[in-house]
């Protein structure tokens, strides 16, 4: 594949969303073309699925089996044929959020997550992943300020918040060389600012020059 595959994770409230749009345009401006998405959605079936996903009480592993169909459909349909055509993309959330979300957070066996993450991508991983880490409390005001409807993730209670956190920093422990931790709680410059300071060594050609 000639394209490059950037993912964006964090708890509810990181606010890696807000950086998405801005790293496109960085890109964008070296002459590359980009794709925006999400998951779980990304594609029509995966929007569905998403409605129920963040909607619908459920059993975990009807929860996780759901993840991984609209991963699937996502990655079959979408992601892959941007890659293979030379594109870039650039995705909120993908496999690390249910590791963090279903296995830190509801508790599912690694070893469940880890035969469907096989079945659906076998070695595929993204090239470069931001982890977007800040403490719960922040997170959890941010959310609160928004004052909007919360999904029912969002609803989650604090403990369960903090087990997503520790997944997701356990898996970039695991994979040093791919997952890379942003501190969060800072202003958007310094942020963007990290996540400009890592691009050269992951993808020196595209991001040489100003």
């Amino acid at each position: 594949m000639s394209g490059k595959f950037i993912t964006f994770e964090g708890i509810d409230g990181a606010g890696k969303s807000t950086h998405v749009d801005w790293l496109a345009e960085r890109l964008r401006s070296r002459g590359l073309t980009v794709q925006i998405t999400r998951e779980p959605g990304g594609t029509p079936l995966g929007e569905r699925l998403r409605e129920l996903l963040l909607n619908e009480p459920m059993h975990i592993e009807a929860e996780t089996l759901l993840m991984f169909a609209a991963r699937s459909e996502h990655w079959a349909t979408r992601i892959e044929p941007a890659l293979k055509r030379g594109e870039w993309v650039i995705c909120d959330r993908f496999n690390d959020a249910t590791y963090a979300y279903q296995g830190g957070g509801r508790g599912l066996e690694k070893s469940k997550l880890q035969q469907l993450e096989q079945w659906v991508f076998g070695r595929q991983q993204p090239d470069l992943t931001l982890l977007f880490d800040l403490p719960l409390e922040v997170a959890r005001e941010r959310i609160a300020i928004a004052n909007r409807p919360l999904d029912r993730f969002e609803q989650e209670k604090a403990d369960f918040y903090q087990r997503v956190r520790q997944a997701y920093l356990e898996r970039a422990h695991t994979c040093p060389q791919r997952i890379r931790v942003i501190e969060a709680n800072n202003s958007v410059e310094h942020i963007r600012q990290q996540i400009e300071n890592l691009l050269p060594a992951f993808f020196p050609s595209p991001m040489t020059g100003a």
